[in-house]
C-alpha cells in the first residue's frame, strides 16, 4: 500500500469528560520517517485504560483508547528497514527513544526520551485526526482504533501463527506480569510467593511464578471465582480475603509458607493492599508493586519495621521489559505450550461493544476481554 495516503478508520474515542466512549470515524495519517502504519486486529481491555476512563489518570483528549494491541503492518515510512508490509506485530505502549542513557544501557523500560506517555510520536505529533482536529492515540498506540501509526521500534515482529488476541496481551499484561517475576524480582526455583489480586496481570504473575519454579504460590483475592481461575494458572494455595483482617491473612500466609513469603506481588493498585505486603513477607523478603494506583495516592509503610526485617520494596515498571527481546521470547513460550496465554481470554467483543467490555471489568469480570477488529 502507498505510504502517502491518509485512510479513514473507526475508533473508540474518549472525550475526557465521562466514562463512555463513542465509536466514530477518524483519519489516520501516512507513516512518516521511521514510522509504520498498523492495521489493528486485536486490542486488550486493560485496567490502565479503565483508570483513564474513570478519571483516575489525566491524559490528552480526545483519545483513541487501547494500549494492548496486535496487527499487521500495512505500510512503512522512509528509513524503515526492520519491518515489511504484511508482518505480524505486537505493539509496545512505551516505545523507547533509543538514544537516552537508559536506552543505550539496554534499560528501555526507564527510557527518558519516549513521548508515549504524552500520547505522541517522537516528533511531537499525533497521527490521528477528526474533522481537522488532533486526536491522541492512548500511550501512542490507540489499539481500539482499526488502524494507527507508531514508531518502528514500537512494533515488534512475531511469528504469524500466534493468534492476534494472544499477541495483543503479550504487549502489556503478559509482559508486565511475567516480567515482574523474571526480570524484576528474579525469582528462583523453590522460593515462595504471594500474589494479591487475580485479575489479568495477577494471573500473568502467577504464570511467571510457575514458569520460574516458585513454590508455594499463594493467590489472595476477594472472589472465589477469581481464585479458582488462579489455581488453573498455577496457584498452589488460595486465600479469600473478603472481610478478614490483615493479620488474619498474614497468619495464614505464614502457615502456608513456613514463616512468610519470600516475595509478595501486588497486582491491583490499591493503597490498602500495597500496605499489606510487608506483613505477608518473611525477614529479608521482597515486596513488588506491580499494580498502578490512581494519581496522588501516597502509601503509609512502617519503615522502621521494614528496615529491621531487611525487607525490600521494588517498583515494577512494565516488568522491566525490553520489547524487541521479550515479546518474541514470550511468543515462543506460548507456542511451546509453557505459557498458556490463550486461557486468559474469557470473552471477545467487537469494537461496538467496547463500553460493555469496561462495564464487565468494573463488575468484576474474570480473566481478560479482547476487542477483535
Amino acid at each position: 500500500m502507498s505510504t502517502t495516503e491518509t485512510l479513514t478508520a473507526r475508533a473508540a474515542i474518549h472525550a475526557g469528560s465521562d466514562q463512555r466512549m463513542e465509536v466514530e470515524s477518524i483519519e489516520v495519517a501516512a507513516p512518516g520517517p521511521g514510522q509504520v502504519r498498523v492495521r489493528m486486529k486485536a486490542a486488550g481491555v486493560c485496567g490502565s485504560d479503565r483508570h483513564v476512563l474513570d478519571g483516575d489518570w489525566t491524559i490528552p483528549s480526545p483519545t483513541v483508547m487501547g494500549h494492548e494491541g496486535a496487527g499487521v503492518v500495512e505500510s512503512v515510512g522512509p528509513g524503515v528497514t526492520e519491518l515489511s508490509v504484511g508482518d505480524h506485530v505486537v505493539l509496545t505502549w512505551f516505545y523507547p527513544c533509543l538514544n537516552c542513557p537508559a536506552c543505550r544501557e539496554g534499560r528501555s523500560w526507564v527510557c527518558t526520551g519516549s513521548r508515549s506517555e504524552e500520547c505522541l510520536l517522537p516528533d511531537g505529533t499525533t497521527p490521528l485526526s477528526q474533522n481537522g482536529e488532533p486526536v491522541y492515540p492512548y500511550l501512542a498506540v490507540g489499539s481500539m482504533g482499526e488502524a494507527s501509526v507508531v514508531p518502528a521500534q514500537a512494533a515488534v515482529r512475531i511469528p504469524d501463527d500466534v493468534p492476534f488476541d494472544v499477541a495483543a496481551l503479550i504487549g502489556c499484561s503478559v509482559a508486565t506480569g511475567v516480567g515482574a517475576v523474571v526480570n524484576d524480582a528474579e525469582v528462583k526455583p523453590g522460593r515462595s510467593a504471594v500474589v494479591i489480586g487475580s485479575g489479568g496481570v495477577g494471573l500473568c504473575i502467577i504464570m511467571g511464578l510457575e514458569l520460574s519454579g516458585a513454590q508455594p504460590i499463594v493467590a489472595v483475592d476477594v472472589s472465589d471465582a477469581s481464585l479458582a481461575l488462579a489455581q488453573k494458572f498455577g496457584a498452589t494455595h488460595v486465600i479469600n480475603s473478603r472481610g478478614r483482617s490483615t493479620e488474619d491473612i498474614a497468619e495464614e500466609i505464614r502457615s502456608l509458607t513456613g514463616g512468610g513469603a519470600d516475595f509478595a506481588f501486588e497486582a491491583i493498585g490499591r493503597v490498602e493492599t500495597i500496605q499489606q505486603m510487608p506483613q505477608f513477607l518473611t525477614r529479608g523478603g521482597t515486596a513488588v508493586v506491580v499494580g498502578l494506583p490512581p494519581q496522588d495516592s501516597p502509601v503509609a509503610l512502617d519503615l522502621l519495621a521494614f528496615a529491621e526485617n531487611g525487607q525490600r520494596l521494588l517498583g515494577s515498571n512494565y516488568g522491566s521489559t525490553v520489547p524487541a527481546r521479550d515479546f518474541p521470547l514470550l511468543a515462543g513460550l506460548y507456542r511451546s505450550g509453557r505459557l498458556p496465554i490463550d486461557r486468559l481470554i474469557t470473552r471477545r467483543r467487537g469494537i461496538e461493544e467496547v463500553n460493555e467490555a469496561f462495564d464487565d471489568m468494573r463488575a468484576g469480570a474474570r480473566g481478560r476481554t479482547v476487542i477483535v477488529h
